[in-house]
């Protein structure tokens, strides 16, 4: 067990928290879409108080590594690289689409698929698929949904995340279940923070960069 301090900026939604022992002692979060440059050095302020009021020695900073919004995406990262090096942490990066599928897997029974869908343009997600035990059944890539996507899966599947409800009037496997109210957030990333502690799975402080996916897009004028 170890005391981390939680970041998720790869959505719409900036969130905060900090983890003992695996539970949740403050957790911080805006509805405010995409005000992660003024949300989180707020959240961040308030969640160094906690550890000094609570005296807690912080062992890792966890943030959420994308893929997701390139913006939000830097503004996290930059920002637990700088806590790491300041506080001698280690760093831990998580994938925001086993972040979703840890969401998820906390309601919808053991024998499905988990299917994160993260909104890119037009019919583009960013995805990946997990089974209940959040073992990779297929890995993180960007994927154009049409009527044939997923058409060869035969068990229950659930599509989960700000891809989903775009992708529902697509996918036509009767296995389908969708539901987009599923969202990265920090409280929901302490198991694979504490997994990714335990096995000693730590990035370099110095140049860790995001899991960006694709190329940032630029729109043509």
């Amino acid at each position: 067990m170890a005391n981390i301090l939680l970041i998720e900026t790869s959505a719409e939604i900036c969130s905060v928290a900090v983890a003992c022992d695996g539970k949740i002692v403050g957790f911080q979060m805006s509805d405010e879409p995409m005000q992660h440059a003024t949300n989180l050095p707020l959240y961040i302020e308030a969640a160094m108080k906690l550890i000094r009021d609570k005296n807690i020695t912080l062992d890792a900073v966890a943030v959420s590594g994308g893929p997701g919004s390139y913006t939000g995406l830097r503004i996290g990262v930059s920002t637990a690289k700088g806590l790491c090096y300041a506080l001698g942490c280690k760093l831990i990066a998580l994938n925001t689409l086993k972040i979703i599928a840890t969401a998820l897997r906390q309601e919808e029974p053991a024998n499905t698929i988990i299917c994160p869908l993260i909104d890119a343009r037009r019919m583009e997600v960013y995805t990946a698929m997990y089974d209940w035990n959040l073992n990779e059944i297929s890995p993180a890539e960007a994927k154009i949904i049409d009527e044939n996507s997923f058409a060869d899966i035969d068990r229950p599947i659930y599509f989960c995340g700000s891809g989903a409800e775009k992708c529902s009037t697509v996918i036509k496997n009767p296995n389908a279940h969708f539901t987009s109210l599923v969202k990265p957030i920090a409280n929901m990333m302490v198991e694979l923070a504490e997994e990714a502690y335990r096995n000693n799975q730590f990035e370099d402080v110095a140049y860790y960069e995001p899991f960006y996916l694709k190329e940032f897009y630029t729109p043509q004028k």
